[in-house]
């Protein structure tokens, strides 16, 4: 029997900064790669966590990219699979930093990205930092928090 989580396509790191969201997509990423072998994708704000990653995971520095909001950062997402037909999995770290909007303004574009992930099957992990608690988060995001 799987488990709610091991359905659930999109998921959610939130919390405070310095909560270690960072550390644990790093690990949840390399761990897919090591385990499956499948074709994974992380994208982060800037260089930081590039050679913690498995040699397996392509890594991607948004902010060479000049993303400029949530439309275009939800082009750049669906740009990736377009290129990668055997995609599993992207992980996103900085998320709020990436897409330079508060999380309470992010519906449409979550909405968008459960969609992807459903018709394309894959796995969206996205690493959220707050200024509240996973329990203060926005509604619409709630579903998602592992």
């Amino acid at each position: 029997m799987t488990s709610e989580e091991d359905i659930r396509l999109i998921k959610v790191l939130y919390g405070k900064k310095g909560t270690g969201k960072s550390a644990r997509i790093v690990a949840m990423a390399n761990s897919r790669a090591v385990q499956d072998a499948e074709h994974c994708v992380f994208i982060d704000k800037d260089c930081d966590h590039m050679y913690e990653l498995s040699r397996d995971i392509r890594f991607i520095n948004a902010a060479e990219y000049l993303i400029e909001g949530p439309k275009m950062f939800s082009g750049f997402i669906a740009g990736i699979a377009a290129q990668d037909f055997d995609l599993q999995a992207i992980y996103i770290n900085s998320f709020i930093k990436l897409v330079r909007h508060p999380i309470g303004e992010l519906e449409s574009m979550f909405s968008f990205f459960e969609k992807y992930s459903d018709k394309l099957k894959v796995d969206l992990v996205i690493s959220v930092s707050s200024e509240g608690t996973a329990d203060e988060a926005p509604e619409f995001i709630k579903r998602y928090i592992i």
